[in-house]
């Protein structure tokens, strides 16, 4: 559902996210979906089906969903904070030292293989190697998310250079 992001980036956010029910009531309403759920929406989305006119209809929506959003002074980026705030006082509330360990254990494994890649180069030419390395990388990335955290404008530098690419 990335390319419903680009077309629609509000929308998009929001209807996985925690107000997915008002986003998808949106897109339902414009594209005559009579079962206005995420899953409803989500399925027709998927479909790959949709004709010229309902990806105009999805723009219109995305229109009136930020009107909708700027009128009750919602803003997406406030629940991410939220969940992010929620998993830090989770920590001080019952400090664990399980996240340090994981996030030590992911540190050695990612740079682990790395260094074995540099010292084996036939490493490279096997598949389920490579698949770990990018699944440790992906999770280190996500360890020091949670322990520096992240922020929105680096999503957005983010998502701006995945569509200059395509």
């Amino acid at each position: 559902m990335d390319w419903l992001k680009s077309l629609a980036p509000a929308l998009g956010t929001a209807l996985l996210g925690p107000i997915g029910g008002a986003a998808a009531a949106f897109i339902a309403d414009k594209l005559g979906i009579e079962v206005k759920t995420v899953a409803a929406v989500t399925a027709a989305l998927n479909g790959g089906n949709l004709t010229p006119e309902q990806i105009s209809s999805i723009k219109l929506a995305e229109v009136d969903f930020k009107k909708f959003l700027a009128d009750n002074e919602i803003r997406l980026e406030s629940f991410a904070a939220a969940d992010r705030a929620n998993a830090r006082d989770m920590q001080k509330a019952a400090p664990s030292r399980m996240p340090a360990v994981l996030t030590a254990m992911i540190t050695l494994g990612f740079f682990g293989v790395l260094g074995w890649m540099l010292h084996d180069a036939a490493v490279v030419d096997h598949p389920p190697v490579m698949i770990m390395l990018g699944s440790l990388g992906t999770a280190w990335t996500g360890a020091c998310s949670y322990w520096f955290g992240t922020t929105s404008g680096s999503r957005a530098k983010t998502d701006l250079i995945a569509q200059g690419a395509k």
